[in-house]
C-alpha cells in the first residue's frame, strides 16, 4: 500500500515533472511562432527596397514638361496614419479618378509609345492615373514622401504603373485595373521598382519579399 503510494506519488512527481518540460518547450515554441508571425507580417507589411536604379524615360519626360513637379528638395520619408477617415478619403480618390477616366494608350491618344501626363481631357494609361490619384492626395494634404509613383509587373507579365502609398499600417495599392485598394503583397504582381521616400527624381529598385510559399489573394 505504501509502496503503491510512493509509486503513484512518483508517478504524479514524473508526470508534473514532465508536463512542466513541455509546457516550457510549448511556450518557448508558442514565443518563437509569435516572434515569425510577427518577422512575417512585417515582411508582407512593405516591400524590400534595394539600390538606386535608372528613372523611366517617362518620369524623366513629365520632368521636362511639369519641371515645378520635380524640382523639389529631398525631403524625410514619413508614412501615413491610416486612420480609418483616411482611409476613407484614398478610397474615393482612387474610385473617382478610375471612375472617370478612361483608358486610352499613348500611341492612340498622342502618338507617341510612351508619354506621362496628367489626364486632362479625361483619357489616360496607368500612368496618367497614377499621376492623378497622386496630385488629388497631395492636394487634400497627403505628403508627397508617402505617394510612390511604382513600376510593376502585372499578373500577364506586362508592365504597370500604380501608385504604393506608405502608411504605418503597412503599403496600399491604388491600380486603375482594381477598384479595391490591396495591400501591395495581395496584388499579385512583381515589383520592379519606384520613387524613393526621400527624392521624387531617385529611384529604386525593389525586392519580392513574400515567403516563398506565399500565394498572392490568400491569408
Amino acid at each position: 500500500m505504501f509502496g503503491n503510494i510512493k509509486l503513484v506519488k512518483s508517478k504524479g512527481m514524473i508526470a508534473t515533472a514532465l508536463a512542466v518540460a513541455i509546457g516550457g518547450i510549448c511556450f518557448a515554441q508558442s514565443a518563437q511562432a509569435q516572434q515569425s508571425a510577427g518577422r512575417q507580417a512585417q515582411v508582407l507589411a512593405y516591400v524590400s527596397v534595394g539600390e538606386n536604379t535608372r528613372a523611366p524615360i517617362g518620369w524623366k519626360q513629365f520632368c521636362q514638361d511639369h519641371p515645378d513637379e520635380c524640382n523639389v528638395s529631398p525631403a524625410q520619408a514619413v508614412d501615413v496614419q491610416l486612420t480609418k477617415s483616411a482611409y476613407k478619403e484614398m478610397e474615393r480618390i482612387n474610385r473617382f479618378v478610375n471612375d472617370h477616366v478612361k483608358p486610352m494608350t499613348d500611341l492612340d491618344h498622342f502618338g507617341v509609345v510612351e508619354k506621362w501626363s496628367y489626364p486632362e481631357d479625361g483619357y489616360g494609361d496607368c500612368e496618367d492615373y497614377v499621376l492623378e490619384k497622386r496630385r488629388r492626395l497631395i492636394e487634400a494634404g497627403w505628403p508627397r514622401a508617402a505617394l510612390l509613383i511604382t513600376v510593376v509587373r502585372d499578373k500577364k507579365g506586362d508592365g504597370h504603373a500604380v501608385l504604393t502609398v506608405r502608411t504605418d499600417k503597412g503599403e496600399y495599392v491604388l491600380d486603375n485595373q482594381e477598384d479595391e485598394i490591396l495591400p501591395w503583397s495581395e496584388t499579385g504582381y512583381r515589383f520592379v521598382k519606384r520613387q524613393s521616400q526621400t527624392d521624387v527624381n531617385v529611384w529604386v529598385s525593389l525586392g519580392d519579399n513574400r515567403p516563398t510559399n506565399y500565394v498572392a489573394g490568400t491569408k
